[in-house]
């Protein structure tokens, strides 16, 4: 047993065990403690009563790979000046 290991005590923390050994090492935990934080954020996006952002609809990798007029286009219609992300692409 390992510093920090903690024993599977439910069938949650057992899908954790990645090396089925019946403990979670620290790493095995760090990624059940990122699952869950990212579970709770999605949970909080959804009960969220304000607006969507519509530049969260857009894909800053499609952005990238639009060519300046698109780009520009996109960020129009989600309501934001193009002017001020020039520099980002």
């Amino acid at each position: 047993m390992g510093f920090g290991d903690v024993d599977v005590s439910n069938l949650f923390s057992g899908l954790f065990d990645l090396n089925r050994d019946g403990m979670l090492d620290l790493a095995e935990q760090t990624y059940q403690l990122d699952y869950l934080e990212r579970e709770m954020r999605e949970d909080n996006d959804l009960d969220d009563d304000e607006e969507d952002d519509d530049l969260d609809e857009l894909d800053l990798d499609e952005l990238e790979f639009m060519d300046e007029d698109e780009r520009r286009e996109a960020l129009e219609e989600a309501g934001y000046d193009p002017d001020d992300f020039e520099d980002e692409f």
